[in-house]
């Protein structure tokens, strides 16, 4: 199927623009066109990223460094090509979405990156026109589908015509070499490729090693989306803290205002559901539901949202409600587990491997153990990513054998509990390896009640809620 072309110039000089105040292009490289099709940050973002100071990425010259660091780990292992059908796989490539959500368990779209940087887009035959914004996108075709649901019982068949297409594209960018790498592909299609005679290779190893290290402008948009993030979460907190004064809210109210405010902003969802209040923050991973919140208890959240620029913040705190003190097992818990992390980050710097992270630094103290989380560090960047950094009784030998390097971003994070308590606290926060270390990109405050300094309060003005900032009412 020939590409569909994007709308002309012409159209694009009159069109309504997203801000007046900027020209065709808004800083980032995207098209200042209120009727794109591209979807990115609202002008809510913008404005609060140009108060804030921050840089945005060149959106050109972040999809121009994926594409290359694709290819690069191709040539290293002398593969023909990348055909990846997870979502997060396709938007690093592209820079595209189409029903994101949806597709994680409806797998309709492909990608697939040649050795020679040769990239086909495979999407829904009704929407070939998705990936307009992007030039480095060679090809849009469709056929990619062979789950059930749309195949029914012609799946190998849609499969082996499927196969034919990724053969007849190999064939005119790789030549001769028949090696695949594969990331999430129904067993049809695994079969299909086999029987074209294509050796598979493990596309999920190819994918998350090019992922890890981030450019410059990848880093640009992880600054602008965290800082979306946490203005979204000085939202949920300051509904969160009106219990206090008024009417309770349910943990799904609370956490409904992340989504809102998430959104707002030209983010897309949140990967789980990890709220929860009082005695259900232990164990840890109840998801939030009905339950109504009271004064005087803990709240905590893990907030795996996928923001702006498509871009994951996964950052955790937990916060007391009051008006009264907390206890001075959960003061004490809570310093724990600041110290845990803060101390931590003092490992993070290139050259450190995974190993020393596992095996060095601050240790729980053996009554939080039972309860602790099933990571001291983790890779982030479209959600969380490779590497996960395991405790030491968990750690698997051979299966992390490397080392930090400059551009990774890593989450930290802490658990702490005990077994039979009724409580548990949860930080977390994301940092960005340099040159001679780490830096923070991480700000929002821990809550000071439970660090023993206050009894607690709202959020200090660097996140105070915007103008129009939502709150149930």
């Amino acid at each position: 199927m020939p590409k569909v072309r994007p709308m002309n110039e012409a159209h694009r000089v009159t069109a309504r623009k997203i801000d007046p105040t900027k020209g065709i292009t808004l800083p980032d490289g995207t098209l200042n066109d209120n009727d794109r099709i591209e979807i990115g940050p609202t002008p809510l973002a913008y404005a609060e990223w140009e108060a804030a100071g921050l840089i945005l990425p060149d959106l050109h010259a972040m999809r121009a460094y994926r594409l290359k660091r694709i290819v690069d780990r191709l040539a290293e292992r002398d593969l023909a090509g990348v055909l990846v059908f997870d979502p997060l796989n396709i938007r690093y490539a592209t820079d595209t979405t189409n029903m994101q959500v949806w597709n994680t368990h409806n797998p309709f779209r492909a990608c697939m990156v040649c050795a020679d940087g040769h990239m086909v887009l495979w999407d829904y035959k009704n929407s070939p026109f998705l990936a307009d914004h992007n030039p480095l996108v060679a090809e849009v075709r469709s056929g990619a589908s062979m789950f059930y649901f749309a195949t029914g019982d012609r799946g190998g068949a849609a499969a082996r015509e499927f196969a034919g297409q990724v053969a007849e594209v190999l064939a005119g960018h790789a030549g001769s070499n028949r090696r695949l790498a594969v990331d999430k592909i129904l067993l049809h299609g695994a079969k299909a490729l086999e029987a074209a005679e294509f050796d598979l290779h493990d596309g999920e190893e190819v994918m998350e090693k090019a992922r890890a290290i981030k450019g410059p402008d990848e880093i640009c948009a992880m600054r602008c989306a965290s800082h979306a993030c946490e203005t979204s979460v000085a939202a949920m907190e300051a509904a969160c803290r009106s219990i206090v004064n008024g009417p309770g809210l349910t943990e799904d109210d609370v956490w409904a205002v992340l989504h809102a405010e998430n959104i707002r902003r030209g983010g897309e969802w949140i990967e789980t559901r990890l709220l929860a209040s009082g005695p259900r923050t232990n164990p840890w991973f109840q998801e939030c539901g009905p339950r109504t919140i009271q004064p005087n208890e803990i709240v905590a959240f893990d907030t795996d949202l996928i923001g702006c620029y498509g871009i994951c913040i996964d950052i955790s705190r937990t916060w007391w409600l009051g008006p009264e003190p907390p206890r001075p097992d959960m003061v004490e818990a809570m310093r724990h587990a600041h110290e845990h992390i803060m101390t931590n980050k003092q490992l993070l710097a290139p050259g450190v491997s995974f190993r020393d992270l596992t095996y060095e630094g601050h240790q729980l103290d053996p009554k939080y153990d039972a309860r602790k989380y099933s990571c001291r560090f983790h890779g982030v960047g479209l959600c969380d990513e490779w590497p996960l950094i395991a405790y030491a009784d968990q750690h698997v030998e051979g299966a992390f054998d490397y080392a930090l390097e400059p551009g990774m971003t890593l989450c930290v994070e802490a658990l702490v509990g005990e077994e039979d308590g009724d409580f548990c606290i949860k930080l977390e926060d994301q940092v960005l390896i340099t040159e001679d270390g780490y830096e923070d990109l991480t700000f929002y405050p821990f809550d000071a009640a439970l660090m023993g300094e206050r009894r607690g309060g709202l959020c200090p003005p660097r996140f105070a809620l915007p103008p129009g900032g939502f709150l149930p009412g």
